[in-house]
Protein backbone atom coordinates (compact mmCIF):
# COMPACT_ATOMS: atom_id res chain seq x y z
CA UNK A 1 0.00 0.00 0.00
CA UNK A 2 2.80 2.44 0.91
CA UNK A 3 4.59 1.71 -2.36
CA UNK A 4 1.37 2.31 -4.27
CA UNK A 5 0.78 5.58 -2.44
CA UNK A 6 4.35 6.71 -3.06
CA UNK A 7 4.19 5.93 -6.76
CA UNK A 8 0.77 7.54 -7.12
CA UNK A 9 1.95 10.68 -5.34
CA UNK A 10 5.04 10.89 -7.51
CA UNK A 11 2.97 10.53 -10.65
CA UNK A 12 0.98 13.57 -9.53
CA UNK A 13 4.20 15.50 -8.88
CA UNK A 14 5.52 14.67 -12.36
CA UNK A 15 2.20 15.53 -14.02
CA UNK A 16 3.29 19.16 -13.66
CA UNK A 17 5.80 20.13 -16.40
CA UNK A 18 9.31 21.03 -15.26
CA UNK A 19 9.17 24.84 -14.86
CA UNK A 20 11.10 26.84 -17.43
CA UNK A 21 12.69 28.93 -14.68
CA UNK A 22 13.96 25.77 -12.99
CA UNK A 23 15.40 24.66 -16.33
CA UNK A 24 17.32 27.93 -16.60
CA UNK A 25 18.73 27.48 -13.08
CA UNK A 26 19.99 24.02 -13.98
CA UNK A 27 21.30 25.04 -17.41
CA UNK A 28 23.15 28.09 -16.07
CA UNK A 29 24.59 26.58 -12.89
CA UNK A 30 25.20 22.85 -13.37
CA UNK A 31 28.07 22.45 -15.82
CA UNK A 32 27.81 18.66 -15.87
CA UNK A 33 24.23 18.98 -17.15
CA UNK A 34 25.46 19.84 -20.66
CA UNK A 35 27.18 16.45 -20.89
CA UNK A 36 23.99 14.45 -20.25
CA UNK A 37 21.91 12.83 -22.96
CA UNK A 38 18.36 14.07 -23.49
CA UNK A 39 17.05 11.01 -21.67
CA UNK A 40 19.34 11.67 -18.71
CA UNK A 41 18.34 15.33 -18.61
CA UNK A 42 14.67 14.31 -18.43
CA UNK A 43 15.38 11.82 -15.65
CA UNK A 44 17.33 14.46 -13.71
CA UNK A 45 14.44 16.89 -14.05
CA UNK A 46 12.04 14.25 -12.73
CA UNK A 47 14.32 13.53 -9.78
CA UNK A 48 14.61 17.23 -8.99
CA UNK A 49 10.83 17.67 -8.95
CA UNK A 50 10.34 14.67 -6.66
CA UNK A 51 13.25 15.64 -4.41
CA UNK A 52 12.04 19.22 -3.93
CA UNK A 53 8.45 18.14 -3.29
CA UNK A 54 9.23 15.32 -0.85
CA UNK A 55 11.91 16.90 1.34
CA UNK A 56 11.37 19.45 4.07
CA UNK A 57 13.30 22.64 3.35
CA UNK A 58 14.21 25.24 5.95
CA UNK A 59 16.00 28.55 5.48
CA UNK A 60 18.04 29.33 8.61
CA UNK A 61 19.41 32.57 10.04
CA UNK A 62 16.82 34.62 8.10
CA UNK A 63 17.70 33.08 4.72
CA UNK A 64 14.74 33.28 2.36
CA UNK A 65 14.54 30.04 0.42
CA UNK A 66 14.06 30.60 -3.31
CA UNK A 67 13.48 28.28 -6.25
CA UNK A 68 17.10 28.91 -7.28
CA UNK A 69 18.40 27.60 -3.96
CA UNK A 70 16.19 24.51 -3.95
CA UNK A 71 16.82 23.67 -7.61
CA UNK A 72 20.61 24.01 -7.54
CA UNK A 73 20.93 21.95 -4.35
CA UNK A 74 18.46 19.33 -5.59
CA UNK A 75 20.17 19.09 -9.00
CA UNK A 76 23.57 18.36 -7.47
CA UNK A 77 22.13 15.86 -5.00
CA UNK A 78 20.17 14.07 -7.73
CA UNK A 79 23.15 13.87 -10.07
CA UNK A 80 24.66 11.35 -7.65
CA UNK A 81 21.64 9.05 -7.98
CA UNK A 82 20.92 9.71 -11.64
CA UNK A 83 21.48 6.04 -12.53
CA UNK A 84 20.51 4.60 -9.13
CA UNK A 85 17.07 3.71 -7.75
CA UNK A 86 15.49 6.99 -6.68
CA UNK A 87 14.75 5.81 -3.13
CA UNK A 88 18.44 6.08 -2.30
CA UNK A 89 17.68 9.30 -0.39
CA UNK A 90 15.01 7.69 1.77
CA UNK A 91 17.17 8.64 4.77
CA UNK A 92 17.02 12.35 3.85
CA UNK A 93 14.01 14.05 5.38
CA UNK A 94 15.13 17.66 5.72
CA UNK A 95 17.60 20.12 4.21
CA UNK A 96 18.57 23.15 6.29
CA UNK A 97 20.20 25.97 4.31
CA UNK A 98 22.23 28.73 5.97
CA UNK A 99 23.24 31.94 4.20
CA UNK A 100 26.92 31.76 5.18
CA UNK A 101 29.44 29.75 7.17
CA UNK A 102 28.21 28.30 10.45
CA UNK A 103 30.47 28.36 13.50
CA UNK A 104 29.99 25.33 15.70
CA UNK A 105 30.08 25.84 19.48
CA UNK A 106 33.13 24.78 21.45
CA UNK A 107 32.94 21.16 22.61
CA UNK A 108 32.36 21.20 26.40
CA UNK A 109 34.16 18.89 28.81
CA UNK A 110 31.87 16.66 30.85
CA UNK A 111 31.82 17.01 34.65
CA UNK A 112 33.52 13.62 35.17
CA UNK A 113 35.58 13.75 31.98
CA UNK A 114 39.36 13.96 32.01
CA UNK A 115 40.61 15.56 28.76
CA UNK A 116 43.21 13.44 26.96
CA UNK A 117 43.56 15.76 23.95
CA UNK A 118 43.15 19.48 23.27
CA UNK A 119 39.54 20.64 23.54
CA UNK A 120 38.12 21.44 20.11
CA UNK A 121 37.34 25.10 19.75
CA UNK A 122 34.65 26.65 17.57
CA UNK A 123 34.82 25.23 14.03
CA UNK A 124 33.57 26.72 10.74
CA UNK A 125 31.01 24.46 9.07
CA UNK A 126 30.19 24.56 5.35
CA UNK A 127 27.96 21.51 5.45
CA UNK A 128 26.99 18.56 7.63
CA UNK A 129 25.09 15.33 7.11
CA UNK A 130 23.52 13.99 10.28
CA UNK A 131 23.05 10.24 10.54
CA UNK A 132 19.40 10.33 11.57
CA UNK A 133 18.83 13.99 10.93
CA UNK A 134 18.99 16.74 8.32
CA UNK A 135 21.58 17.79 5.79
CA UNK A 136 22.99 21.25 6.57
CA UNK A 137 24.35 23.38 3.72
CA UNK A 138 25.80 26.88 3.43
CA UNK A 139 24.37 28.67 0.43
CA UNK A 140 27.26 31.02 -0.36
CA UNK A 141 29.60 28.00 -0.43
CA UNK A 142 27.23 26.10 -2.72
CA UNK A 143 27.18 29.09 -5.11
CA UNK A 144 30.96 29.54 -5.02
CA UNK A 145 31.66 25.91 -5.81
CA UNK A 146 29.00 25.86 -8.52
CA UNK A 147 30.85 28.68 -10.29
CA UNK A 148 34.25 26.94 -10.00
CA UNK A 149 33.71 23.15 -10.23
CA UNK A 150 37.18 22.61 -11.67
CA UNK A 151 38.61 23.15 -8.18
CA UNK A 152 37.22 19.73 -7.31
CA UNK A 153 35.08 20.76 -4.35
CA UNK A 154 31.30 20.52 -4.05
CA UNK A 155 29.70 20.60 -0.62
CA UNK A 156 26.39 19.19 -1.93
CA UNK A 157 28.12 16.18 -3.50
CA UNK A 158 30.11 15.75 -0.29
CA UNK A 159 27.22 15.80 2.18
CA UNK A 160 24.89 13.69 0.07
CA UNK A 161 27.67 11.14 -0.46
CA UNK A 162 27.68 10.86 3.34
CA UNK A 163 23.93 10.15 3.21
CA UNK A 164 24.50 7.39 0.64
CA UNK A 165 27.21 5.99 2.91
CA UNK A 166 24.83 6.04 5.89
CA UNK A 167 22.09 4.00 4.21
CA UNK A 168 23.44 0.75 5.64
CA UNK A 169 23.32 2.17 9.17
CA UNK A 170 26.90 3.36 9.56
CA UNK A 171 29.16 6.06 8.13
CA UNK A 172 32.16 3.90 7.30
CA UNK A 173 33.03 4.89 3.75
CA UNK A 174 31.31 1.88 2.18
CA UNK A 175 27.87 2.44 0.63
CA UNK A 176 25.28 -0.25 -0.06
CA UNK A 177 26.59 -2.58 -2.77
CA UNK A 178 24.65 -5.31 -4.57
CA UNK A 179 27.01 -8.30 -4.26
CA UNK A 180 29.65 -9.74 -1.89
CA UNK A 181 32.13 -9.60 -4.76
CA UNK A 182 31.64 -5.85 -5.09
CA UNK A 183 32.12 -5.39 -1.34
CA UNK A 184 35.36 -7.35 -1.58
CA UNK A 185 36.62 -5.29 -4.52
CA UNK A 186 35.54 -2.04 -2.85
CA UNK A 187 37.43 -2.99 0.31
CA UNK A 188 40.58 -3.94 -1.56
CA UNK A 189 40.75 -0.85 -3.77
CA UNK A 190 39.50 1.79 -1.36
CA UNK A 191 41.50 0.55 1.64
CA UNK A 192 44.70 0.59 -0.40
CA UNK A 193 43.99 4.08 -1.78
CA UNK A 194 42.98 5.42 1.63
CA UNK A 195 46.07 4.09 3.41
CA UNK A 196 48.36 5.41 0.68
CA UNK A 197 46.71 8.84 0.99
CA UNK A 198 47.11 8.81 4.78
CA UNK A 199 50.79 7.98 4.43
CA UNK A 200 51.39 10.79 1.94
CA UNK A 201 49.55 13.28 4.15
CA UNK A 202 51.45 12.13 7.24
CA UNK A 203 54.78 12.66 5.51
CA UNK A 204 53.79 15.97 3.92
CA UNK A 205 53.90 14.70 0.35
CA UNK A 206 51.61 16.14 -2.33
CA UNK A 207 48.30 14.38 -2.94
CA UNK A 208 45.78 14.38 -5.76
CA UNK A 209 42.83 14.34 -3.36
CA UNK A 210 42.22 16.99 -0.73
CA UNK A 211 44.05 15.99 2.44
CA UNK A 212 40.73 16.13 4.32
CA UNK A 213 40.03 12.75 2.73
CA UNK A 214 42.61 11.26 5.12
CA UNK A 215 40.43 12.14 8.14
CA UNK A 216 38.68 8.76 8.07
CA UNK A 217 37.08 6.34 5.62
CA UNK A 218 33.76 8.22 5.56
CA UNK A 219 35.42 11.50 4.59
CA UNK A 220 37.52 9.64 2.04
CA UNK A 221 34.39 8.41 0.26
CA UNK A 222 32.80 11.87 0.35
CA UNK A 223 35.91 13.64 -0.99
CA UNK A 224 36.58 11.15 -3.79
CA UNK A 225 32.91 11.42 -4.80
CA UNK A 226 33.37 15.18 -5.18
CA UNK A 227 36.44 14.58 -7.34
CA UNK A 228 34.73 11.85 -9.39
CA UNK A 229 32.10 14.33 -10.60
CA UNK A 230 34.16 17.56 -10.59
CA UNK A 231 37.51 16.37 -12.02
CA UNK A 232 36.68 13.01 -13.57
CA UNK A 233 39.30 12.92 -16.34
CA UNK A 234 42.16 13.71 -13.96
CA UNK A 235 40.93 11.16 -11.45
CA UNK A 236 40.53 8.45 -14.07
CA UNK A 237 44.09 9.09 -15.25
CA UNK A 238 45.73 9.24 -11.83
CA UNK A 239 43.59 6.76 -9.85
CA UNK A 240 42.04 4.42 -12.45
CA UNK A 241 41.12 1.57 -10.09
CA UNK A 242 39.42 3.88 -7.61
CA UNK A 243 37.65 5.63 -10.47
CA UNK A 244 36.39 2.26 -11.71
CA UNK A 245 34.83 1.23 -8.38
CA UNK A 246 33.04 4.59 -8.17
CA UNK A 247 31.94 4.22 -11.79
CA UNK A 248 30.49 0.81 -10.96
CA UNK A 249 28.73 2.13 -7.86
CA UNK A 250 27.24 5.30 -9.39
CA UNK A 251 26.71 3.58 -12.76
CA UNK A 252 28.07 6.67 -14.47
CA UNK A 253 31.27 7.52 -16.36
CA UNK A 254 31.72 11.30 -16.06
CA UNK A 255 35.18 11.23 -17.67
CA UNK A 256 33.80 9.64 -20.79
CA UNK A 257 30.93 12.13 -20.96
CA UNK A 258 33.20 15.13 -20.48
CA UNK A 259 35.74 14.00 -23.08
CA UNK A 260 33.06 13.05 -25.61
CA UNK A 261 31.13 16.30 -25.28
CA UNK A 262 34.05 18.70 -24.96
CA UNK A 263 33.70 21.63 -27.29
CA UNK A 264 36.42 21.82 -30.00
Amino acid sequence: MWQWFSNNRRKKILATPFPNEWGRHVQNNIQYYQHLSNEEKKRLQDLIQIFIAEKHWLGCNSLELTDEIRVIIAAHACLLILALPNDYYRNVKSIYVYPTTIISPESPIGFFEVPTSPVRGPMPILGEAHHRGPVLLVWDEVKRETRDPEHGHNVVFHEFAHKLDMLDGSADGTPLLPTPEEYQRWSEVCSKEYLELCERVEHGRPTFFDSYAATDEAEFFAVVTETFFCKPENMKHQHPKLYQVLQDFYRQDPAQKVSTNRLP
